[in-house]
């Protein structure tokens, strides 16, 4: 049991989330009798054994001694209840849907009834559910709907460590903070002028351009002659929040690419899904005391709502635990071995006794010993970034409890990369050139074939994991190097019974697969060499496309610092999705790192999206409203200045294709922007003005005419980047979706009639620079 707790508490309102976490941890305080040490900070922080913690959740299990997990009914019933209240109800509240959230904890309290306190002595999941539900029921009119939840916390509210925990919390919320806070820079949220529903009565479009709607109740199958392309990003890993690095690197860049082949008119599908075995998973599931199922489920739907908010396009996202993975991989292990592309070998272990376990990589610390780094993992270094076997540190240590760990030995099967060399240098050869793939990718994996491949063992002993099918290896699972990109197919297969006409059909499918360079060898050399060994006629890759890491003001993202901008913070700002994908795309380190900081991102919007697209887009459609009632005119195009600005919009155009086809995405980003900021420099030389309506009205026709189709050619080219902003501009137009065309084109016709007017982007404040950078850290180095 804790003795003492030393925490730092926010000089902040109710209705926050630090006021709620503050809730928790002093109430836990006070249900374990710690002497509580109290200072006054603008965060919630509980430093504890010389560590500081944020996850206010994880800092109350501490307290209350309940950080091990055991297998009896009432912490399977904890788990469940306290993991309701993590990912559902304390983000309803915070989204302010507190009607939602109430009756969502009102089921909690029926279903879990047995670990809800009903006789004044409080557990962990009173604590956790009343410091998260306190402001919410306190104000809440309608409190008595919710019979068996207002019972509850009445009886809950008359415990003394209750009265003594909110007198501490309330104590701390001070005039000048909450002023402070008052007088801070409100961001302006995107709210625009409602537009009516496109109207295909006053529409007057080519109808040959529509962009066919992404429908992802249909699943697509692999056509003979047409552009069939299956596209995977990195599987994230499944026991943390994803954060913008993460995002841009892999699911995001994916999207991109996605968006851009159906706005096409491409045959294909768009798989990712959350890695969910193997040693990471056990750690993270120990750290937060519960099952690793537990822990999967949790953050999976973490990353979905991530990925869902962030506007990504999935065809279909899965997960790994799942009887398919375990099926696939079992066989492909089975072929493998039958083929003769495995060997079985003694290996000496790392063994602790006091945990009485092998430890798998993840589980080993020490000394690298190429860079000398002292915290290097099992597996890798991440200061060297060198791969290792924990057999090869200096002054190994066992992650869980410290202890020095002796040698033993385990037998464990290997595949065989040295037989498979030959074949993976030929494939590379081939597909580096026909698949245009970056130089990083390109030379990390030709370092590994110079070093020469050499045997990697793909077993580990572990019970989270795909079972290994073979006799004497019951107690081991598959390494997640060998088992985590056959998540590509299982997931797939989980999504469409004919799953084999994409992933086994390379006569007429092309792999495109993005990921930061970290995961270039998986996927360049484990994973088609895995593929090649089972002897079937596997879709291999074809395209790898990488990005070097994004960094943070200067440093690193530190999820334990709570620095950087996480996928579930990114919405806290306000700032629409848009925007987000805007300024990190265009700021995508596809040949080398790149950082982020608050400046340029508040640059970036109010420069390039707001005075750049956003002026070009509401200058025309507003003129043409005012001036035209809406509608489109007759006009005469052949004027030197239309037809050499759709002789420059085609150049830029065919660029942009090329760009993309190359999977370029920054720099077609780039292009699309320069064609919208041709366009701006059109309206100008054009003087397009009342006074150009009343006297020039011949010129003034052409020049809407072609701005209305270059703004509708923007929507389509856009439309990979930010899809929000593309649908809105075809609400404003009264078009739908266009599809990405070879050559600038006028399709919207005469007599069509435009929907209305809306701000695409809102200016930023420049003092929220400092407010972001106070929220989110300015450096992890």
């Amino acid at each position: 049991m804790v003795t003492a707790v030393k925490i730092t508490l926010p000089k902040l309102t109710p209705s926050t989330k630090p006021f709620a976490n503050a809730v928790k941890i002093v109430l836990a305080a006070h249900v374990a009798g710690a002497k509580l040490n109290q200072t006054a900070g603008d965060s919630v922080e509980l430093v504890l054994a010389d560590k500081s913690l944020t996850d206010a959740n994880l800092a109350v299990k501490i307290i209350l001694d309940l950080v091990s997990f055991d297998a009896s009914n009432t912490s399977l019933l904890q788990s469940a209840a306290l993991e309701q209240e993590e990912a559902v109800i304390t983000p309803l509240i915070f989204k302010k849907k507190t009607t939602e959230a109430l009756q969502i904890a009102e089921q909690a309290v029926v279903k879990y009834s047995k670990v809800f306190s009903k006789d004044g002595k409080l557990g962990i999941v009173d604590v956790i559910y009343y410091g998260a539900l306190y402001d919410v029921l306190q104000a809440n009119a309608e409190k008595e709907k919710y019979s068996a939840l207002t019972a509850w916390f009445e009886r809950v509210s008359k415990a003394e460590a209750v009265e003594k925990a909110i007198e501490v919390v309330k104590g701390q919320i001070s005039n000048k903070a909450a002023k402070k806070l008052a007088a801070a820079p409100k961001m302006k949220t995107n709210e625009q002028t409602p537009l009516a529903e496109l109207n295909p009565e006053t529409q007057k479009v080519n109808r040959k351009v529509f962009m066919k709607k992404h429908d992802t109740s249909v699943k697509p199958v692999p056509v003979e002659g047409e552009r069939n392309i299956l596209i995977t990003s990195a599987l994230p890993y499944v026991n943390n929040i994803p954060h913008l690095g993460n995002v841009v690197g892999s699911t995001l860049s994916a999207d991109v690419y996605a968006r851009y082949c159906r706005a096409r008119g491409y045959n294909i599908i768009y798989i990712c899904g959350t890695d969910e075995y193997g040693t990471a998973t056990e750690t993270k599931a120990l750290e937060e005391g519960v099952s690793c199922q537990a822990l999967c489920d949790k953050y999976n739907a973490v990353h979905r709502s991530v990925y869902k908010w962030f506007d990504i396009s999935f065809d279909y996202f899965g997960r790994t635990t799942t009887p398919k993975q375990t099926e696939i991989a079992q066989d492909m292990f089975l072929k493998a071995k039958a083929n003769g592309y495995l060997l079985e070998q003694t290996m000496t272990q790392l063994y602790c006794e006091h945990c009485k376990r092998f430890l798998a990589d993840r589980y080993v610390e020490g000394v690298c010993p190429v860079c000398k780094y002292e915290d290097a993992r099992g597996d890798q270094c991440d200061a060297c970034g060198r791969l290792l076997n924990a057999s090869e540190l200096v002054k190994p240590r066992c992650k869980l409890d410290g202890h020095p760990p002796i040698t033993r030995d385990s037998n464990h099967m290997f595949l065989d990369l040295s037989k498979l060399q030959d074949k993976i240098e030929k494939f590379n050869a081939k597909v580096n050139v026909e698949g245009k793939w970056s130089s990083n990718g390109i030379n990390i994996t030709q370092s590994w074939l110079k070093e020469g491949l050499k045997p990697r063992c793909i077993t580990r002993d572990l019970k989270w994991g795909t079972p290994v099918p073979l006799a004497g290896f019951e107690d081991k699972v598959f390494y997640v190097w060998f088992d985590a990109p056959i998540g590509y197919p299982s997931i797939t297969a989980n999504y469409t019974d004919e799953w084999e006409k994409w992933w086994k059909n390379p006569a007429n499918v092309k792999l495109y697969q993005f990921m930061g360079k970290d995961n270039v060898p998986f996927h360049s050399v484990i994973f088609p060499g895995s593929e090649m060994a089972t002897g079937d006629d596997w879709t291999l890759v074809h395209h790898i496309s990488t990005t070097e890491y994004l960094n943070y003001e200067g440093g690193k993202f530190s999820k334990s610092r709570n620095i950087g901008v996480f996928g579930t913070s990114a919405e806290e700002t306000g700032i629409p999705p848009s925007v987000w994908r805007y300024y990190l795309l265009s700021s995508r380190p596809e040949t080398s790192d790149s950082m982020f900081t608050w400046n340029e991102f508040i640059t970036k919007n109010n420069s390039e999206l707001l005075n750049n697209l956003g002026n070009f887009v509401n200058r025309a459609i507003k003129f043409v409203l005012a001036k035209y009632d809406g509608v489109i005119p007759q006009a005469n195009l052949s004027g030197e200045s239309e037809v050499t600005m759709i002789k420059d919009v085609n150049v830029l155009l065919a660029q942009y294709n090329d760009q993309l086809e190359n999977v370029k995405i920054r720099g077609a980003l780039a292009t699309a922007m320069a064609i919208s900021a041709r366009g701006n420099q059109y309206l100008q030389d054009s003087g397009l003005s009342n006074s150009t309506f009343a006297e020039q009205r011949g010129k003034c026709d052409a020049v809407v005419n072609v701005a209305v189709n270059l703004i509708y050619l923007l929507s389509a080219i856009l439309f990979p980047y930010m899809p929000e902003v593309s649908e809105n501009i075809s609400r404003q137009l009264n078009a739908p979706l266009r599809r990405i065309p070879d050559e600038f084109s006028l399709d919207i016709l005469p007599g069509h009639k435009l929907n209305g007017s809306a701000y695409l982007f809102t200016q930023i404040d420049e003092k929220m620079e400092d407010i972001w950078k106070q929220k989110y850290g300015t450096s992890a180095k």
